[in-house]
């Protein structure tokens, strides 16, 4: 596949990648026993309707179902499903009460709001998207239900995927409460890229393996900091997570310093972190631990951080601070009203309404016969416009192919298969295989397909394999114009926002590093820290997706990669400068060259690329010792 990726374009080289993993057999499970039962039960009640609807909350929960903590499942799932459920009711009411006119107006505006909004995270997106397209087919969809009854039911579908992965063991999980597996196997992570970053130093994959504990922190971060009823930790067992999780922290940052330094670390040294994460993932005590030599600052920071772990992890922790700030609303509104959200909510309405507008003319002149289901192209386009699933040449590329795809095996199944019988089993199968699927998306595409067209056909329409994939195909078309069309502002604005912040993260990071008298407040420090790789990860992202754009698209971000390589050098060298001053106060010529010449790189980078950043470089750098 890297043979390949180098001969072809990156737009091109993207749409054939897929992710890589061990099956998430607990999330196989869920898949099966959510949409496909609940059809089961509605069929057999004689409401089938009723359970076309559950069956589609299920499986949109299903799609955002990813691997984590139980606690971080219910932000995950719920958000959007309460999304889509408001959005289901205003599709629905719409549908029936308004003209195509209005409603496309309507939607349009739904759409730059769910757009915009979307610009928040991954949550918010996930929540967007699920709005926008429960309201294509809350308009489209004929269901004999009021619209109230079509969004309760949505809710309790996707509510019975969250109970079932709430209430279900995670297969293998045997070492204390089965409730917190995630958790431990987050926190585990951490420890165990902190060894792997260890065992890196000083040759060419450090930076890599850096990048790794980065992500490995976020997700623990992430697995830890779920929704809650009280505001701290209330069990014992979550107590002492968060102890461990906390306990990372200075393991990561004594790594991190030694990986900038580049000078190898002895063998012994990685032995203790791997310990540690067997210690997590069992809920037994570490035993002695191995110590490094302490023959240098980080090696003896190192050290330290090593037997604070070990006496956190033996005699239990009261730490459990997760080190973030909780966002505030006016930061939110900034980042929903900024250029990214702008950006992102424009194309949103543009394509959504654009598919909307084209799917009521298409509807208005009989092209769907006497069956109203236009619905599929709005909602195509929702998805085609999200970024969350690659570059744009990449998704339509891949929906199209996952389209056809899709279809010709449901027309396959519905000749063979016995109704609804057979079709019931069908998406149940689908359900299943949705976890499996989502590593890329012309497959996650193709089930989703088979199970939404099973539905369809269940709920008493009959096959639209065809009408889909050229509903598909114009919802391809549609995007990729929109998707090209000059901007009300700066094109790869989603890029520059987020690099920005990460400049702006990097800034605070540094100052308050450097500023006399603000080194002993660690865990302030530990916070800005993680809120500034949190931020570079995030642009790092949102940067390499630009990269693999179409070249019309991609030269918007030119520049950018080499301010973020910049910025990564510089978070990296102060966290090197907050492990020398812990030592002994004062900074060597090295430390202090570094940073000057890293701001002096970064201010060209950031005019070269048109970043503006709030407090500019006026940092306090001392001198050296």
């Amino acid at each position: 596949m890297s043979r390949l990726s180098a001969a072809v374009p990156p737009w091109l080289a993207h749409a054939l990648r897929a992710q890589r993993g061990p099956v998430p057999w607990s999330a196989v499970v869920r898949g099966a026993l959510a949409a496909g039962p609940l059809l089961l039960v509605a069929v057999l009640s004689g409401r089938t309707s009723v359970g076309v609807v559950a069956a589609l909350g299920a499986m949109l929960a299903g799609i955002n179902d990813r691997p984590g903590s139980r606690r971080a499942a219910v932000r995950r799932l719920g958000v959007p499903a309460l999304a889509g459920a408001g959005g289901l009711l205003v599709g629905s009411y719409a549908g029936q009460h308004v003209g195509a006119v209005t409603l496309t107006l309507l939607l349009t505006v739904l759409g730059l709001l769910a757009g915009a909004v979307s610009a928040v995270g991954p949550v918010a997106s996930g929540a967007g998207t699920q709005l926008l397209v429960a309201a294509a087919i809350g308009a489209g969809m004929p269901l004999p239900e009021p619209g109230w009854q079509r969004a309760l039911f949505f809710v309790g579908g996707a509510g019975w995927l969250l109970v079932l992965r709430l209430a279900l063991p995670t297969p293998g999980a045997i070492a204390g409460d089965y409730r917190f597996d995630g958790e431990r196997d987050a926190v585990g992570g951490v420890y165990d890229a902190v060894a792997a970053l260890l065992e890196a130093v000083g040759g060419p994959d450090a930076p890599g393996r850096r990048v790794a504990l980065t992500a490995a922190l976020d997700h623990a971060q992430d697995a830890l900091g779920g929704p809650r009823l009280r505001p701290y930790a209330s069990s014992a067992a979550e107590r002492r997570l968060h102890a461990q999780y906390a306990a990372a922290l200075p393991l990561a940052e004594a790594a991190t310093a030694l990986a900038w330094a580049g000078e190898a670390v002895p063998a012994r040294a990685v032995e203790g972190p791997r310990r540690l994460a067997v210690a997590v993932r069992t809920s037994t005590h570490t035993g002695p631990l191995p110590a490094p030599a302490r023959s240098a600052p980080a090696l003896r920071a190192l050290d330290d951080a090593l037997l604070h772990a070990a006496d956190t992890f033996d005699r239990g922790g009261d730490d459990s601070a997760l080190h973030t700030r909780r966002r505030t609303a006016t930061s939110l509104a900034r980042t929903v009203l900024g250029s990214a959200g702008r950006e992102y909510g424009l194309r949103v309405a543009l394509c959504f309404g654009a598919g909307v507008a084209v799917a009521q003319a298409l509807h208005h002149a009989r092209w769907y016969g006497s069956h109203a289901h236009w619905y599929w192209l709005p909602a195509t386009a929702v998805f085609l416009v999200k970024p969350d699933l690659g570059p744009l040449a990449s998704r339509v590329i891949c929906r199209a192919a996952g389209t056809v795809l899709g279809a010709v095996l449901f027309a396959g199944f519905a000749a063979l298969l016995p109704r609804p019988a057979g079709l019931v089993a069908l998406v149940a199968l689908c359900g299943a295989l949705i976890p499996v699927a989502t590593r890329h998306f012309a497959a996650q595409t193709a089930v989703v397909t088979v199970l939404v067209l099973s539905l369809v056909m269940v709920g008493g329409e009959p096959g639209a394999s065809w009408s889909r994939i050229g509903e598909t195909l114009l919802a391809c078309a549609i995007v990729l114009l929109v998707g090209h069309l000059p901007a009300l502002g700066q094109r790869g604005g989603g890029v520059r926002a987020r690099l920005t912040h990460a400049a702006e993260a990097a800034h605070v990071y540094l100052a308050h590093v450097l500023d006399d008298g603000t080194t002993d407040d660690r865990a302030g420090r530990w916070t800005l820290r993680r809120e500034a790789y949190r931020a570079l990860a995030e642009a790092r992202a949102s940067i390499d997706l630009a990269a693999a754009e179409l070249p019309a698209l991609a030269r918007h971000a030119e520049g950018t990669d080499e301010v973020a390589a910049t910025l990564e050098r510089l978070v990296d060298t102060t966290t090197a400068c907050a492990v020398q001053l812990d030592d002994n106060g004062r900074l060597t010529p090295e430390h202090t060259e570094r940073i000057t010449a890293l701001l002096d790189e970064l201010a060209e980078g950031r005019e070269r690329a048109g970043l503006v950043v709030k407090g500019g470089q006026a940092l306090p750098v001392p001198l050296a010792g």
